[in-house]
């Protein structure tokens, strides 16, 4: 029997999600669907604004450009799987389908983890060094920042995929997930997954560990410049220069830290809540925080309010 499982490998998988708590899947496929709007339109206000305006053609409003398109990709790549998780008997999904939506998801995770680092620089660079600014963070620079973290991402996704998925699956097929997420795939393997363990380790020291590192050292740094303004107009100034970015990156790494760094408990009562818990913690890092990027950055940025706004007076003038 052993031998036959390994020749006949598997071809799709069954996705977990909510299957054993039925009556939660509709609410939440009303409220996740919302919540997918509601990042298409707003992430999407944000890259029509930052591309239409030239006063926001600067460094800032490029990135922030290129981390709205992320979140689109990011989430289109999970939330339709999701949704129709929801309203299917049968969740299955491909063994090719599951290795694409791996590949997108934990592209974009990747990048969006450097976009955030850089973006840190950006803020270090405007506040503690604002004469050089024009010249350090010019366009070929920024460019080239934004492409490297697009490339950096995608090239981990590429080692992190194909790793996983040459590996035999020949057990139960049965992913205790809403989507083809990475851990959750390589527990199926009947295979030593050492080598992908220590793969991964090291993939979150180069896109976890040192961007906090990075954006912790910048902001310490950016503080100390802030706290030596004279002004409190011009300490307020700054500071409403990288709040926004800062709540950002705030909620994104501590949504991860929360999902990974908590306890695992150990009665099955308690593991089967954890269990839950920790499906519904992973929807809100992978629907809920590319919903608030676009809400924090135009509540907290008046240049962006300002265009939304000269964007709608000019529509009812046309109308």
């Amino acid at each position: 029997m052993a031998s036959s499982n390994w020749t006949s490998p598997v071809v799709e998988f069954i996705l977990g999600g909510l299957s054993a708590h039925p009556k939660l899947e509709k609410t939440f496929f009303v409220l996740i669907l919302l919540m997918y709007l509601v990042i298409l339109l707003g992430n999407g206000i944000l890259i029509l604004v930052t591309t239409v305006d030239s006063r926001l053609h600067t460094p800032m409003y490029f990135f922030l450009g290129n981390l709205s398109f992320l979140d689109i990709c990011y989430t289109t790549s999970s939330v339709p799987l999701i949704l129709n998780s929801f309203l299917t008997p049968r969740k299955t999904i491909s063994f090719s389908a599951c290795t694409v939506q791996m590949f997108l998801s934990f592209a974009m995770g990747a990048t969006e983890c450097v976009l955030l680092s850089i973006m840190a620089f950006d803020r270090y660079v405007a506040i503690c060094n604002p004469l050089r600014y024009p010249v350090v963070m010019n366009k070929t620079v920024y460019v080239a920042m934004a492409a490297s973290s697009w490339a950096a991402g995608i090239t981990n996704s590429v080692v992190q995929t194909s790793q996983a998925m040459r590996l035999p699956f020949c057990r139960d097929n049965i992913i205790n997930h809403f989507t083809c997420e990475i851990l959750a795939v390589l527990k199926l393997a009947c295979a030593d997954i050492s080598i992908n363990v220590v793969s991964m380790v090291v993939a979150n020291m180069f896109f976890l560990a040192i961007p906090v590192l990075f954006i912790f050292v910048s902001y310490v740094f950016i503080i100390a410049t802030i706290l030596w303004i004279p002004s409190a107009e011009g300490r307020k100034k700054a500071y409403s220069t990288c709040s926004a970015h800062l709540t950002v990156v705030v909620i994104f790494y501590g949504t991860i830290l929360f999902m990974y760094g908590k306890p695992k408990s150990k009665d099955l009562l308690g593991a089967d809540k954890q269990d839950l818990s920790d499906k519904l913690i992973s929807l809100f890092y992978g629907v809920v925080t590319p919903m608030l990027n676009p809400i924090i950055y135009s509540l907290r940025n008046k240049d962006v309010k300002a265009t939304v706004k000269n964007l709608l007076s000019q529509r009812r003038l046309n109308e």
